[in-house]
């Protein structure tokens, strides 16, 4: 039988795609400031739904839904689609590389989403998990050369399907201490780039930067230095 608080909590999962809706209006008005706040939204929906509905046993008290797989559907929007289409229209790419890009992003995004092996035991994702609006809107703000922002999404593109880690800020354990508040600095720098049009002062755009650093990186750092109950268990 459905319980009516956990059915809410896919309805809040749902919302995701309420918001991937709002940031395409916005993005179809070239508002990208707009779009790029309902996508942030969009992630801190992401960030909360998954502890609340682990704390209402989702799985048995809304069982008829699939919460993964409605997850996957909204995250493939919000993380994929909408910031696809931005590379076309920001001018962050100039015709056709930007169209070029955007299909590059849309296709290998949705075959990353449909590989079952994407997360691993340690709460961690196997392979860049495509969080692309995260990646267009720190090249949104720094601007770097073409060249630049080509090999970027070239390289996570192809980082999609490597066996490398990168975290979850919310569900991978170790470092989380670290990992959470470097993730609530981004979203904070992210913000003030937004408000500031893409043009924030060089404080915001090194903050920025810098925590991007440690989100991409941290994971390959923690795959290179095993925790030390598993390095003591090896012969």
């Amino acid at each position: 039988m459905t319980k009516p608080l956990a059915f809410s909590v896919h309805l809040l999962t749902a919302s995701g795609a309420a918001f991937a809706l709002m940031a395409l209006v916005a993005a179809t008005q070239g508002s990208w400031e707009l779009m790029f706040g309902w996508l942030v939204v969009a992630l801190l929906v992401d960030g909360i739904d998954g502890p609340l509905a682990r704390k209402v046993d989702i799985k048995r008290n809304a069982a008829h839904w699939d919460g993964e797989l409605l997850d996957l559907v909204v995250d493939y929007l919000t993380y994929v689609f909408i910031p696809a289409y931005a590379l076309i229209y920001t001018g962050i790419l100039p015709s056709p590389w930007g169209l070029v890009a955007a299909l590059v992003v849309a296709l290998t995004g949705v075959v990353y989403f449909a590989d079952v092996r994407m997360k691993n035991v340690d709460n961690t994702f196997k392979g860049f998990p495509a969080a692309w609006q995260m990646v267009v809107l720190v090249l949104l703000t720094l601007d770097p050369p073409i060249a630049v922002t080509l090999g970027v999404v070239a390289f996570l593109a192809v980082a999609q399907f490597l066996p490398l880690k990168f975290i979850h800020p919310m569900r991978t354990a170790r470092w989380r201490e670290v990992n959470l508040p470097m993730t609530l600095a981004w979203v904070g720098f992210a913000v003030w780039a937004a408000v500031a049009g893409f043009e924030p002062p060089l404080l915001a755009q090194l903050g920025l930067a810098l925590t991007s650093l440690w989100i991409l990186c941290v994971g390959l750092v923690m795959q290179a230095i095993p925790p030390r109950a598993a390095a003591r268990r090896e012969p």
